[in-house]
C-alpha cells in the first residue's frame, strides 16, 4: 500500500545538511590539539587535515557511483548485500541496527547532556533527564514527518556553522602578534601517520546520508552532488579553522590544552566566548544526534522490508498517517536508552570501530565490483581518476584497520566476536523465511 512507503520529502539543501552535520561534530573542537601534537608543525597538522581530507574525497567519489547504481535506502548494508552476498549485507546491518547506530545516539545525547552542564550545573540524573528528553523530542519530531526532521538537520547544520564561522572570520583577520616558534618542542606524538588517523576521524560520518537514498527525488543526481559537495566543503572548514586556532593561540598552548577552541573563543571574544562555543558545541551535537537518528532508523526498515531481522514484519511498516519509518525510529530509541543507562555507549562504539570500517573499507572497494557488474552509461556519474581515486580511499581504509588492530588488538578481535553473533540469527530468519 502506499501508505507502507516512504515519502520521497527529502531535498538537496536536507541531503547536503546531513553530510554537513554527520561530519562536523564535536571533533573539530577536540582534535587540533592532537593531530598538532602528532603531526609537530603547523605546517604538517594542516597537511595531516589535508590529507585526511583527500583520502575521504577519495571514498566519497567512489561511493558515490555505487549510489548511482544502487540508488536505494539502506546504504552501505544495501550496497554490501547486493555486491558481496546477502549475508555479509546481513552482518553490516545487524550490528548498525543492534549496536552501532543506537549507541552513537546514546554517546551524542550524554555529549549533549555534559555540555549542557558547562552553562546549567546538572547532577547525573539530571543529566540522564536532560539526554533523554533531547532524544523523545527528536524521534517524535521524526515520526510525525521526514520533512521535519530534515528541517531540524538544516537549522542545526547552520547553527553549528555559526561559532565554526566566527572563530574562523576573527581568528584570521585579527591583529596578533605572529608566533615566532615554527616546531612544537613538547609534541613527542606518534608522528605524521598517526596525524592523518586523527583527522580521518573528524572526517567521520558523510556516508549515512546514504541510508536515505530511497527517500531522495532524484538520488542518481543529488547523492553525488550532496556527498562530494559536503565533504570538499568540510575540508576548507577544517583547514580554515585549525588556521585560525594557529593564529590565534600559541602552538604551545595549543598542544598542552585539551579545550583549544575554547580557549580561542574566550581570547577572541572575552569572558563569554567561552560559553558562546559552548552554545555552539551543543547544536553542533544536536544536529548529529538527529542525523544519526534519522538515518540509522533506515537501515532496519529496509532489512524488514527484506525480511532479514526478527520482527520484520513491524519494522517494515511506515506510519499510515505521516509515512515515516516509525516503528524503526522506537526501536533505535529504546536501544540507545538502554545503552545510555546501562553506561555501555562508549564501550559498545570503541568495539566496533575495527568492524565498521572493515565494511566501510569494502564498500569504497565496492566500485571495482559495480564497474564489472554494471559498467556505468554515458551520461552518468563516474568516480573520476579511476582506478586511482578509489585505490586512495582503499589505502586510507586499510590504514585506519592496520593502526586500529595495533593499537588494540583485543578489542578489535572482541567487535569481530559481537559481529558474528549475527551469523545464528541470519540462519534462523532465512530457515524462517523459507518455511513461510
Amino acid at each position: 500500500m502506499e501508505s507502507n512507503k516512504l515519502k520521497k520529502s527529502v531535498t538537496t539543501i536536507e541531503a547536503f545538511a546531513i553530510v554537513i552535520g554527520m561530519i562536523i561534530g564535536s571533533g573539530i573542537f577536540l582534535k587540533p590539539s592532537i593531530v598538532l601534537n602528532n603531526a609537530g608543525t603547523p605546517f604538517l597538522s594542516i597537511m595531516a587535515w589535508v590529507v585526511g581530507g583527500i583520502i575521504t574525497l577519495a571514498a566519497a567519489l567512489s561511493v558515490a557511483e555505487i549510489a548511482v547504481a544502487i540508488p536505494r535506502s539502506g546504504g552501505l548494508y544495501t550496497y554490501l548485500g547486493e555486491l558481496y552476498g546477502k549475508p555479509v549485507g546481513f552482518l553490516l546491518g545487524w550490528v548498525q541496527t543492534v549496536i552501532s547506530y543506537p549507541a552513537s545516539v546514546a554517546v551524542q545525547t550524554i555529549a549533549f547532556a555534559s555540555y549542557a552542564n558547562l552553562l546549567m550545573p546538572l547532577s547525573a540524573v539530571q543529566q540522564k533527564v536532560v539526554a533523554v528528553s533531547v532524544l523523545l523530542f527528536l524521534l517524535l519530531m521524526n515520526i510525525l514527518s521526514t520533512k521535519c526532521g530534515g528541517v531540524i538537520q538544516t537549522l542545526a547544520t547552520i547553527g553549528k556553522l555559526l561559532p565554526v564561522a566566527a572563530i574562523i572570520f576573527f581568528g584570521i583577520t585579527a591583529d596578533f602578534a605572529p608566533q615566532v616558534s615554527t616546531a612544537v618542542p613538547m609534541a613527542k606524538g606518534a608522528g605524521f601517520g598517526m596525524a592523518i588517523l586523527g583527522t580521518l576521524w573528524a572526517y567521520d560520518g558523510w556516508i549515512s546520508v546514504t541510508n536515505m537514498a530511497g527517500e531522495l527525488k532524484n538520488p542518481t543526481k543529488t547523492l553525488p552532488r550532496v556527498i562530494i559537495g559536503g565533504v570538499i566543503f568540510v575540508i576548507g572548514v577544517y583547514v580554515l579553522f585549525n588556521l585560525a586556532i594557529f593564529h590565534v593561540l600559541p602552538l604551545e598552548h595549543i598542544v598542552s590544552s585539551p579545550t583549544v577552541s575554547a580557549d580561542a573563543a574566550e581570547i577572541l571574544f572575552g569572558n563569554g566566548g567561552a560559553a558562546f562555543l559552548t552554545a555552539g558545541i551543543m547544536v553542533s551535537i544536536f544536529g548529529s544526534l538527529n542525523g544519526y537518528l534519522m538515518t540509522a532508523a533506515r537501515v532496519p526498515y529496509v532489512m524488514g522490508e527484506q525480511r532479514q531481522l526478527p520482527f520484520s514484519s513491524v519494522l517494515a511498516v511506515a506510519h499510515p498517517k505521516f509515512q515515516t519509518p516509525a516503528n524503526a525510529l522506537i526501536l533505535q530509541s529504546l536501544l540507545a536508552v538502554i545503552y545510555l543507562f546501562s553506561g555501555t555507549y562508549d564501550m559498545l562504539t570503541d568495539l566496533l570501530v575495527f568492524v565498521l570500517w572493515i565494511f566501510f573499507t569494502m564498500g569504497v572497494f565496492a566500485v571495482f565490483l559495480i564497474r564489472k557488474k554494471n559498467p556505468p552509461k554515458k551520461g552518468v556519474y563516474r568516480v573520476p581518476f579511476y582506478p586511482i581515486t578509489p585505490i586512495i580511499g582503499v589505502v586510507g581504509g586499510a590504514y585506519i584497520l592496520v593502526s586500529t588492530v595495533m593499537g588494540d588488538p583485543l578489542r578489535s578481535i572482541i567487535g569481530l566476536g559481537i559481529t558474528l553473533l549475527g551469523i545464528p540469527v541470519y540462519r534462523y530468519v532465512s530457515k524462517k523465511n523459507q518455511q513461510n
